[in-house]
């Protein structure tokens, strides 16, 4: 089995090739770099390897499981901007928020319940307003979390009015249920941001667009993608307890 530091240097190399992957791809599409954020997501990858990717140079990182977070980012220099990306259930709020005080975004908000709540923690607890995005499911699979295409404009709207503790910052998807997205799933993304733009009054450069995971990035910033949510392509495959590792 490979030492803690080669899987952390394979990483720190990853990154990199990702970050010039970006590049190329906002190149390709007229676009500049710097108005793309890539998120790197650890998921079940220990605070040791993300340590290696932030002395790379990288600061944004994100997490599926609230479990992870909490763990994860004590362990970690405090200038990391952590994005929850994972559905998130609204009895985890509060354990989320105390224990990230360096939560930048919650990229999963998708009814009004869990926006009430994040509204009503964030100011329970003191801190500065939270950015959000909705999440929609742009594939129609049930299996999916996220509202509907066609309820994004009134969330949006219950988020940038009812909300004062949230900021509305755009729109995130997850695609199929592989992980994979289609360009038509991008394509209604960008439709929704469309017209939540108009029912909000605010440029569209305004709302962002989260889309695209490792299989299927470039595209997606070839799309229109403001941010990335790359993984395996980083971390490498997920590591559960209960599998052996090969």
């Amino acid at each position: 089995m490979a030492s803690s530091a080669a899987i952390d240097g394979v990483a720190a190399t990853a990154l990199r090739s990702v970050l010039h992957r970006v590049q190329l791809a906002a190149d390709k599409s007229g676009r500049r770099a710097e108005e793309i954020r890539v998120v790197a997501v650890s998921k079940t990858k220990p605070a040791s390897v993300l340590r290696q990717v932030y002395d790379a140079g990288h600061r944004c990182f994100g997490e599926n499981y609230v479990q992870e977070i909490v763990e994860k980012a004590p362990q970690l220099p405090e200038d990391i901007e952590w994005h929850f990306i994972g559905n998130l259930q609204s009895n985890k709020v509060k354990p989320l928020l105390t224990a990230v005080p360096n939560l930048a975004m919650v990229e999963s908000v998708d009814d009004e319940k869990i926006a009430n709540r994040l509204n009503t923690v964030v100011s329970s607890i003191g801190r500065k307003p939270l950015k959000v995005l909705l999440q929609v499911n742009t594939s129609g699979e049930e299996s999916k979390s996220g509202v509907e295409p066609s309820g994004c404009v009134e969330l949006a709207k219950h988020v940038s009015l009812d909300c004062p503790n949230l900021e509305f910052c755009g729109l995130m998807t997850i695609g199929m249920l592989d992980y994979s997205s289609t360009p038509e799933n991008f394509k209604t993304l960008a439709n929704c941001r469309a017209e939540v733009c108009k029912a909000l009054g605010i440029p569209e450069e305004q709302c962002e667009l989260s889309m695209g995971m490792s299989a299927d990035f470039e595209q997606a910033i070839e799309m229109g993608s403001t941010n990335v949510r790359i993984g395996s392509t980083i971390f490498g495959p997920r590591e559960y307890p209960k599998k052996q590792s090969t």
